[in-house]
């Protein structure tokens, strides 16, 4: 006998609260109604702090997921995973889901799970990812990139691109922008090639004596700002720490540049954001990146991990604003027309639909949802 339609899905990850890649693309799904066109109950698997809090959430998690399948009955788990313990926090819930016959639909994100499965992940845990990856019902990728990376990774056929998307701001963009400055926002983190930053930042700040760097983002502060003193750059640096969406636009509306050299992404949502911005933006040639920018045309791309060449690339802009100010323009528009939350939305829907899961939002159970607020 065919089991019958799923009547909710069960959407796993971080705390929306959290300040990362994954809770900021939730955010924005709320913001666009996803949650009210479809019976979705999110469920908190982490968040920030000890380790007994974190196996805690876990198995508050495990009780909220539990106590849906009792009242609501058959779902689909859409679960939200990076690598390392993001992904093995999951397996749990995926085995469960796959033995009570659940489509599962997993939602990759984070551009370290190539490097996990290849170089960090032994024989035993290279079977695992792939054992949930053959037997997922969907599998969801961020850009084209990903997917050819997913086909060699499993026989599973089931791969969907959704890429992350943004809200455009409002027109008119700035007239004008700081000269020299250049931003940047993520994990102020040496993956997250800050200190090659620095180093191409030195090897241009004698000819450029208007260069500012400002960096939005959480990290060992105190340990960059030390490598950016060592480098004769400590008053030309600026690290904010986290800061809000408000801050943030701000940031780009005002910044000459957007840089993000990092040595591994998926589609970084901070790219996108600035795209939207009309910033333009010199990014690294990894993940998904190169599906998001056309060299030359919506930003300039640099290999990862090579300073010189990031120097250059952000010495061509700063010293040809007018250049910069086309490429911030013709991102835009590749955010207007191919990452704007309708099109995401419509791509996921379609995920849904053909589960055939019923739109429309359904009250959910009252010990339910009491479970969902304690975790």
């Amino acid at each position: 006998m065919a089991a019958r339609d799923p009547s909710h899905i069960v959407m796993l990850g971080t705390d929306p609260r959290t300040r990362g890649g994954i809770s900021a693309v939730i955010a924005s799904w709320r913001a666009a109604g996803l949650f009210d066109r479809w019976p979705v109950e999110y469920v908190v698997t982490h968040r920030e702090g000890s380790r007994s809090g974190k196996l805690s959430v876990a198995w508050q998690a495990l009780l909220a997921c539990l106590a849906l399948a009792g009242h609501r009955g058959r779902g689909v788990l859409h679960v939200h995973a990076a690598s390392r313990w993001s992904f093995r926090r999951k397996c749990l819930f995926m085995a469960l889901a796959l033995l009570a016959g659940w489509p599962v639909v997993f939602h990759l994100h984070g551009g370290g799970f190539a490097r996990f499965l290849r170089d960090e992940s032994g024989p035993v845990t290279r079977r695992v990812v792939r054992f949930f990856l053959d037997r997922a019902t969907a599998i969801v990728v961020l850009s084209e990139r990903w997917a050819a990376w997913m086909h060699q990774a499993t026989s599973n056929p089931r791969i969907v691109v959704v890429p992350n998307a943004v809200v455009l701001p409002p027109a008119p963009l700035p007239a004008t922008r700081e000269p020299g400055l250049i931003a940047f926002a993520g994990r102020c983190t040496a993956q997250k090639g800050l200190l090659d930053l620095l180093d191409a930042a030195a090897s241009i700040a004698a000819r450029e004596p208007g260069l500012r760097i400002e960096c939005a983002g959480e990290g060992d502060l105190e340990a960059l700002r030390r490598e950016a003193r060592a480098r004769g750059l400590g008053e030309r640096v600026t690290l904010h720490g986290w800061i809000g969406p408000r801050e943030r636009d701000a940031l780009l509306a005002r910044a000459a540049i957007f840089v993000l050299p990092s040595h591994a992404e998926a589609l970084p949502m901070s790219v996108l954001e600035a795209m939207a911005a009309g910033c333009a933006v010199v990014a690294t040639r990894v993940g998904g990146i190169p599906d998001l920018i056309e060299d030359g045309v919506s930003g300039l791309l640099v290999p990862p991990a090579a300073p010189e060449r990031l120097a250059a690339a952000l010495a061509a802009l700063l010293a040809d604003p007018a250049h910069a100010a086309r490429l911030g323009h013709a991102a835009r528009a590749t955010i207007a027309e191919r990452h704007t939350l309708e099109r995401a939305m419509e791509r996921l829907e379609q995920v849904y639909s053909a589960l055939g899961v019923p739109r429309g939002k359904q009250r959910v159970p009252l010990a339910a949802r009491r479970l969902q607020e304690i975790s």
